[in-house]
């Protein structure tokens, strides 16, 4: 397996390739801007593009859909809540294979009703705004829902292998990457506190 991290475009997105080498398949995870970078790698790897998968539908990460979509011949994959044009609707538990490696769909509402975290393989966790690096996604914009990021974060995130690498959806952390473990050790929106406490909390926050 491999995994390919590129920043994208001018808000510190991340578009991300995952491929397994020996089947020669990949998937593209919420393409937006820097298209070409996509399709050069796929060509000097020889690889054939399997799905597009939107971590959720903001723009930010699905503007590059349908272009991926129609020179690559990848069929787009989305939460079955996305209200925006997709070949497949997941839902929380469902598998989807890139060649041998198996990605989990962990619905992960909250930023908005729409928002998936990929785990991939059991090695590595998709987590696009859900979880940041040091932070999470707003929840102050339409469709969002804070008591939703509190049950996602606190109920789903911080209870899965602490040892799984995290590839956030943007650049604003301190690091590019981390791991559960350690952001349940360093990131406040991970500490455990009661809903009210992070109603509060978020409220302050923003």
């Amino acid at each position: 397996m491999r995994v390919l991290q590129i920043p994208v475009g001018q808000m510190a997105n991340f578009t991300y390739i995952i491929a397994d080498e020996r089947k020669g398949e990949a998937a593209i995870i919420d393409p937006s801007w820097d298209l070409d970078k996509i399709f050069d790698i796929l060509k000097k790897n020889k690889w054939k593009a399997k799905y597009v998968i939107n971590t959720h539908s903001h723009f930010d990460h699905i503007l590059g859909n349908e272009q991926v979509a129609e020179i690559t011949g990848a069929n787009i994959i989305q939460h079955k809540n996305s209200q925006v044009s997709k070949h497949m609707s997941v839902s929380e538990g469902d598998i989807v294979n890139v060649g041998d490696i198996p990605i989990r769909i962990l619905h992960t509402p909250g930023h908005s009703a729409d928002s998936i975290c990929l785990i991939v393989d059991g090695h590595l966790v998709f987590t696009g705004d859900t979880l940041f690096v040091g932070n999470c996604g707003r929840v102050d914009l339409p469709g969002s829902n804070p008591r939703e990021m509190y049950t996602s974060l606190l109920d789903k995130i911080a209870k899965l292998d602490e040892s799984l690498i995290v590839y956030p959806g943007h650049d604003y952390g301190p690091s590019p990457t981390s791991k559960i473990g350690k952001e349940k050790m360093t990131n406040y929106v991970l500490r455990p506190r009661s809903i009210e406490e992070f109603l509060q909390f978020m409220a302050a926050d923003e």
